[in-house]
């Protein structure tokens, strides 16, 4: 960094204060995390911002920041065991944010420094039990602010809570106390329904689903075929598809499934066809945003949900219909006792390592779009040509994880990147997958009306 930086107080007050049990979204994370090692616990963080509509200094952001954690309570919630080891939040009512200020003398460097910044914000674990779990930076220049970064522990905000925060922080900053209200769950709201009888027939009911899908999913869906080191890195891929950007929403409304649902089919397709496997399970990460009082919640209430798919030898199209209605189960038990929920599936044998988490649109402003609206055979076999396969970098590896499987969005494009157990899923198998995924979506574009 080359800018000249500076700690700026951020000071909030009358705020409620509280005590109670985690929500199981927040334990769960923290089960999450606990089982890291320490040097990697900061990759459960959570991090965002951009570029803040010109004419505010840095005492109108700042300002708004303190409207905002007083707005949301998971901002101000400590976590940490209580005496009889179960995990406890507290919610404070006041306090003072530290937050980092860089000034840059030429607009030209603003970019630059605002993601060294969101990079240092991010790096560090947050202690949960001491430390506000927010950590806030802004670049200045020439006296006005010209970009908003902010790295938030897992355990107090998901990516869907994520892009409420940074609407919410828009619109605080632009209105002030004259902001529109939120209408939603507190994390100290949502551990009081958790713990009434509706909210414990709600938890059931998801953890016999979950039962009841693992015992029919497949007791290995890919095998280990190679004898590596347990140390081995898990390569990570990623697949820049303009075309898909372009197809997966023409695909999805002529099928009249969600374009979420359609990528879910076409990985599961892959999948069962590489595996051999009559059927897919796979552990969908779901918003839980559907739920009541949960729609703008800036809190962490994503779940992991069980998805089960037979994968038959039938056009692709009718796969998608069946994973519509698998779908629809997939989301409605994603919200349970995730302890709770691990000692039912201890002793059962479904393979639950394969992970798929769709998360296009978290970042408002980011989302995956193509300039042009062309859908002739042509422009679309002219986008596939511009398909592009990297390969970021490695990770450690990360325990009963055959792959982890993201939509991703990039900025005229849309991305398909997969981490995966080499020993399960080399290198030219995850290629495999990534560019058939594309080619069955691809193929069912140029199959629709017009496009013979």
């Amino acid at each position: 960094m080359t800018g000249t930086a500076r700690q700026v107080s951020c000071t909030f007050d009358g705020g409620r204060t509280g005590q109670a049990r985690a929500t199981w979204g927040q334990r769960a994370i923290w089960d999450a995390v606990a089982a890291l090692a320490p040097q990697d616990a900061a990759r459960y963080n959570v991090c965002g911002g951009g570029a803040v509509l010109p004419g505010y200094r840095v005492e109108q952001l700042i300002e708004a920041v303190s409207l905002l954690m007083l707005r949301h309570e998971s901002l101000r919630t400590r976590l940490a065991p209580g005496a009889h080891g179960e995990l406890r939040q507290t919610l404070l009512g006041s306090g003072e944010l530290a937050v980092t200020v860089v000034t840059c003398d030429a607009a030209e460097e603003v970019q630059q420094e605002a993601d060294a910044l969101l990079e240092r914000l991010g790096a560090e674990p947050f202690d949960c039990a001491a430390d506000w779990p927010i950590r806030v930076g802004i670049i200045e220049s020439a006296g006005m602010v010209r970009h908003l970064v902010f790295a938030v522990p897992h355990t107090a905000v998901d990516g869907w809570g994520l892009r409420h925060l940074v609407l919410d922080l828009a619109e605080l900053t632009v209105k002030g106390t004259q902001a529109s209200p939120v209408d939603a769950l507190q994390p100290l709201d949502e551990a009081e329904y958790q713990a009434t009888e509706r909210g414990q027939r709600q938890d059931g009911k998801a953890r016999r689903h979950w039962v009841a899908k693992a015992e029919r999913g497949p007791r290995t869906l890919l095998a280990p075929r190679a004898d590596l080191p347990a140390d081995a890195l898990f390569p990570n891929a990623l697949l820049d598809s303009p075309a898909l950007a372009r197809a997966v929403p023409l695909v999805s409304t002529h099928l009249a499934t969600t374009p979420a649902t359609l990528l879910l089919a076409a990985a599961a397709t892959m999948i069962g066809r590489l595996s051999g496997s009559g059927g897919v399970l796979f552990q969908v990460v779901v918003n839980n945003r559907f739920l009541p009082g949960l729609k703008q919640a800036v809190s962490t209430v994503a779940q992991e949900g069980l998805f089960h798919l037979d994968v038959r030898d039938v056009p692709f199209a009718e796969l998608v219909y069946a994973a519509a209605g698998a779908s629809l189960a997939t989301y409605r038990y994603a919200y349970y006792d995730k302890a709770r929920l691990d000692a039912d599936l201890a002793d059962l044998n479904g393979d639950l390592s394969c992970f798929v988490n769709d998360t296009r649109g978290l970042q408002p402003g980011q989302e995956s779009t193509v300039a042009a609206p062309p859908a002739s055979p042509d422009a679309l076999e002219e986008l596939r040509g511009q398909t592009r396969l990297h390969w970021p970098t490695e990770f450690p590896p990360r325990p009963n994880v055959s792959f982890a499987l993201d939509a991703v969005d990039i900025p005229g494009s849309l991305g398909l990147t997969m981490t995966a157990d080499p020993s399960r899923l080399p290198r030219p198998e995850m290629e495999r997958v990534l560019f058939g995924m594309e080619e069955l979506i691809l193929d069912e574009a140029l199959r629709l009306p017009g496009h013979d």
